[in-house]
C-alpha cells in the first residue's frame, strides 16, 4: 500500500490535518522527528485508520505515490529550511513539498525559488481555522509553484471547509509567497476584528448598565444580523460561560494579551508598501500595551477618570455600538484589501480579491456573512480601488456615521480606550477629505530639509524649493520614498 500524501510534524495542527485527510478517503504517511510521536499517534487517535507509520525519512518517502507530495507542519523558520535540505536528496524531479505553517512570505518566496532550482515544486499554504478547522475543514491559501496545483487540488478541495453554499474554502492564490502573504493579511484582519469586539465589550462593561448575561444576549442578537460571524458567536458564548463558583470565567482571565507575530508582520508590510493600515496597527499596539500590566497597575491610581456621560437610553447605546463596530469593520477590511492590492502590484501576483473573500467564508477565524458583501463588491467591479467606494459599503458608512461618532465621543469623554474604532474613524475622515493639511507638512519639510514640494498652480510632477530664510541656497534634496 502506498500513501496519497505524506505529512511531517505531528503536533496539534499536523495530527488533525492527517485525520481530516484520512476521513476523506486518502491514505496518509506520517513522520515526526521524535519518532515516539509516530507510534503514539498511529496507536492512539490514528488507530485503525489508513495511515502508514514511518520511522525514517527514507521509509517515509518510499511509501508515497508519485509525484510524491510531502506536507510540512513544523515550526516556522529554521526547522522548515532544515527539513527541505533533508528532503531534497530523497525526492525526484516533479515531487512536491508543501509547507502549511505560518511562514513569513519572504521565506516562502525564497524557498519556492530554491526548491524549483533543484527540479522540485513548492507550495506555501496558509491554513486557518486552528485545531478544529484542521480536523473538520480549514480555509486554505496555497501559493508557489503553479505546476504543482493540479496534483494537490483534489486533496485540498476535499479537506477544506465548505461555505454555506457548499463551495470549498480554498483556491490557488498565486506565485511564490502569495499564499502566505494572504494568510498574513488574514491574520492581521483577525487582530482588528478581535480588538473591535473587545472595545464594544469594554464600552458596555464600563457603562455599568449591563450584566454579563445581558452582554452575551446582545452579542447573540448581533450574530443574527450583519455582524454574523464566528468571532461574534464565540464572544457571546465566552461572556455566558461560568467558572466553578458560578462567576463569569472571563472575569478571572488576566487582561494581558499574547501574539505570535503575524499581526506585526502585517503592519511592517503595510509600512513597507506605504499603506495606511491604521486600524490593524492599533490592534497590534493594543496587545502590546495590554502586556504592560504591571506598569498599568502603577499608573492607574495616578490619574482620575473623566466625569464622562451617563447612559440615558440603553437600547440606543447598544445600537450605536453595533453600528460603530460594523463601520469600523468595513474600514479594517478596506485597509486589508488595499494591502493585498499593493503587494500584488509589487510582487506581480494576479490576486483575485473576490475569491479571497469567498475562501474566508468558512473554516477560518474571520469567517462571517460580511465576506459575501466583499465578494459581491469585487464581482461588480474587479478593479475596485477601495471597498468603501462600493455602493453597499458607501451606504452603510453614510448610515452609521453619526452612531460611530457618538460612540467615539462617548469613549473619549469617559476615558475608555477605543484605539481601533477611533483610528478607523480618523482614517475614514482622512480618506473622504478632498483636502488635508499636508501642504503645511511639505512646507515644513522644505523649510528644514529642502525636500521640495509640488504646486497647485503647476503641472503635477514638477517640484519646487523655496529659500525660506534667505540664508539657504538653491540646492534641493533629491526626492525619494523611504
Amino acid at each position: 500500500m502506498k500513501a496519497d500524501i505524506g505529512l511531517i510534524g505531528l503536533a496539534v495542527m499536523g495530527e488533525n490535518l492527517v485525520l481530516n485527510m484520512e476521513s476523506r478517503g486518502y491514505t496518509v504517511a506520517v513522520f515526526n522527528r521524535t519518532t515516539e510521536k509516530v507510534s503514539a499517534f498511529v496507536n492512539g487517535r490514528g488507530k485503525g485508520k489508513k495511515l502508514i507509520a514511518a520511522f525514517s525519512l527514507e521509509e517515509f518517502i518510499s511509501s508515497l505515490i508519485r509525484p510524491r507530495k510531502v506536507m510540512l507542519m513544523v515550526k516556522a523558520g529554521k526547522p522548515v529550511d532544515d527539513f527541505i535540505e533533508l528532503l531534497i536528496p530523497l525526492l525526484d524531479k516533479g515531487d512536491i513539498i508543501i509547507e502549511g505553517g505560518n511562514s513569513h512570505f519572504p521565506d516562502t518566496i525564497r524557498r519556492t525559488a530554491y526548491v524549483e532550482s533543484k527540479g522540485l515544486l513548492y507550495i506555501g499554504t496558509g491554513v486557518s481555522g486552528g485545531e478544529e478547522g484542521a480536523l473538520l475543514g480549514p480555509s486554505m491559501m496555497p501559493g508557489g509553484s503553479r505546476e504543482a496545483w493540479p496534483h494537490v487540488k483534489d486533496i485540498f478541495h476535499s479537506i477544506a471547509a465548505r461555505a454555506s453554499d457548499g463551495a470549498p474554502c480554498v483556491t490557488w492564490i498565486g506565485d511564490n509567497g502569495a499564499g502566505h502573504f494572504v494568510k498574513m493579511a488574514h491574520n492581521g484582519i483577525e487582530y482588528g476584528d478581535m480588538q473591535l469586539i473587545c472595545e464594544a465589550y469594554h464600552l458596555m462593561l464600563s457603562s455599568g448598565a449591563f450584566t454579563y448575561d445581558e452582554m452575551a444576549d446582545i452579542f447573540d442578537e448581533w450574530n443574527k444580523g450583519e455582524l454574523d460571524s464566528y468571532l461574534i458567536q464565540i464572544t457571546g458564548e465566552i461572556l455566558r460561560f461560568r467558572d466553578t463558583d458560578g462567576q463569569p470565567l472571563v472575569t478571572r482571565i488576566l487582561d494581558s494579551a499574547g501574539q505570535k507575530g503575524t499581526g506585526k508582520w502585517t503592519v511592517i508590510s503595510a509600512l513597507d508598501h506605504g499603506v495606511p493600515l491604521s486600524l490593524i496597527g492599533e490592534s497590534v499596539f493594543a496587545r502590546f500595551i495590554s502586556s504592560m500590566k504591571k506598569e498599568r497597575v502603577k499608573a492607574s491610581p495616578l490619574f482620575s477618570n473623566p466625569a464622562g456621560t451617563t447612559i440615558k437610553d440603553k437600547k440606543q447605546f447598544v445600537d450605536d455600538i453595533r453600528k460603530a463596530l460594523y463601520a469600523s469593520k468595513i474600514v479594517s477590511y478596506a485597509q486589508g484589501f488595499n494591502l493585498l492590492r499593493n503587494a500584488a502590484a509589487e510582487y506581480k501576483w494576479d490576486l483575485n480579491y473576490g475569491e479571497i473573500a469567498m475562501i474566508w467564508r468558512g473554516g477560518c477565524i474571520i469567517r462571517s456573512a460580511f465576506l459575501n458583501k466583499i465578494y459581491e463588491a469585487f464581482r461588480r467591479e474587479p478593479g475596485l480601488p477601495n471597498l468603501i467606494m462600493d455602493n453597499y459599503f458607501t451606504g452603510i458608512l453614510r448610515e452609521n456615521s453619526d452612531n460611530w461618532r457618538r460612540v467615539v465621543a462617548h469613549a473619549v469623554a469617559t476615558g475608555i480606550p477605543v484605539p481601533t474604532m477611533s483610528s478607523a474613524l480618523a482614517w475614514f475622515d482622512s480618506y473622504r477629505s478632498e483636502w488635508l493639511p499636508a501642504n503645511l507638512l511639505q512646507a515644513q519639510r522644505d523649510y528644514f530639509g529642502a525636500h521640495t514640494y509640488q504646486r497647485t498652480d503647476k503641472p503635477e510632477g514638477e517640484f519646487f524649493h523655496t529659500n525660506w530664510t534667505g540664508r539657504g541656497g538653491d540646492t534641493a534634496s533629491s526626492t525619494y520614498n523611504a
